[in-house]
């Protein structure tokens, strides 16, 4: 079946360039537009599979469009991919930060622009085909958790490649969260360049919510710490939940309680805990929240150097040290980045 493209860009070069590639390709029917405001109508009344959208536009630029159409219901899950001359990192930031999909980099040649397309189009029809029914009448005790499952699976997901930001300390937070498929872990980063690891996230869990829930900028890092894919939920639709269903304020109270005194308890360890205990510490961390059942003992991780001292505070020396002396002590095996744990309970137990 034929997918339909809308081409918004207001230079004519561009856009009847790029829309005689797409039409050669065959696969496509294409929608043009040369400016914002023409291009909202479009999209409202056609409702496209796809948006390539110029940022730097007259009456209605690219960050305008992609505002509306993610406002409106019937265009929010659109994947969107912005056209930029702009190679500066703030202006890709901030174009991502706020929900496209992707972005192309002018001049671009033919491979790159239907790669792009093909890529998106191809996760959109797996996220509808793999997207169940959700029924929300008399849902009990599991109100909260089927409540936000319905929110997730309506929300738009972007896949993040390993070490890709996903939000910065500093910027304005827009979305909440939700790991679908992924580990993501967050930082702070200190003017030496050195960095500090404060969390690490799994497949089906939120983050980024206190800085929403707060009213404040992030004050910490987002990074993916394997290739990953995310649902991203606009504050406005979380807030909506949030303040109509006690059992979603419940929830995410308990989390943000939660994780308060997760970062006190580790902020006392950074403080007094040995290097050797800091290490172990965060070998179980990891290793915790890898595992698919909770009564096991055994695992193996896949983490970098870089990342492990991050998350225990330490240098990279100090970790190559720290893992061969677990590794004599026959705690651990390792191979390449692929940390293999003989007793998670041992680790624990390690107080010196």
């Amino acid at each position: 079946m034929r997918k339909t493209i809308l081409i918004i860009e207001d230079n004519f070069d561009i856009r009847e360039g790029t829309a005689e590639i797409l039409s050669l390709a065959g696969n496509y029917e294409v929608l043009t537009a040369e400016n914002g405001k023409e291009g909202v109508d479009i999209a409202l009344n056609q409702r496209p599979d796809l948006i390539l959208c110029d940022i730097m536009m007259p009456e209605l630029d690219g960050y305008g469009v992609l505002y509306i159409l993610a406002k409106n219901p019937a265009t929010a899950d659109i994947p969107f991919v912005f056209l930029t001359a702009k190679s500066e990192r703030a202006d890709l930031r901030k174009a991502m930060e706020m929900g496209a999909d992707d972005y192309l980099t002018k001049p671009f040649d033919d491979l790159e622009l239907l790669n792009a397309i093909e890529t998106r189009l191809k996760k959109r029809e797996r996220f509808v085909s793999n997207s169940p029914t959700v029924t929300l009448s008399g849902l009990g005790e599991h109100e909260p958790d089927q409540l936000l499952h319905e929110l997730v699976e309506n929300t738009r997901r972007k896949l993040f490649k390993k070490k890709h930001l996903i939000y910065e300390e500093g910027d304005t937070p827009h979305f909440i969260y939700y790991i679908v498929k992924g580990m993501v872990r967050s930082f702070l980063l200190y003017q030496d360049g050195r960095e500090l690891s404060t969390d690490i996230y799994i497949d089906d869990s939120f983050f980024g919510f206190e800085s929403v829930m707060l009213n404040r900028k992030y004050t910490d890092n987002a990074a993916a710490l394997e290739d990953c894919e995310i649902a991203l939920i606009p504050k406005d639709k979380f807030f909506e939940l949030f303040y109509n269903k006690r059992s979603i304020a419940d929830k995410f109270i308990k989390m943000l309680s939660g994780n308060i005194h997760e970062k006190e308890e580790q902020m006392l360890a950074f403080a007094y805990d040995t290097v050797r205990k800091r290490v172990a510490n965060a070998l179980v961390n990891v290793a915790e929240k890898s595992l698919d059942d909770n009564t096991q003992d055994t695992v193996t991780i896949r983490i970098s150097r870089d990342d492990l001292a991050a998350l225990a505070g330490t240098a990279n020396e100090t970790i190559s040290r720290m893992l061969a002396d677990f590794k004599d002590e026959e705690l651990i095996t390792k191979k390449g980045s692929a940390i293999s744990i003989g007793s998670i309970k041992k680790l624990k137990a390690i107080k010196y």
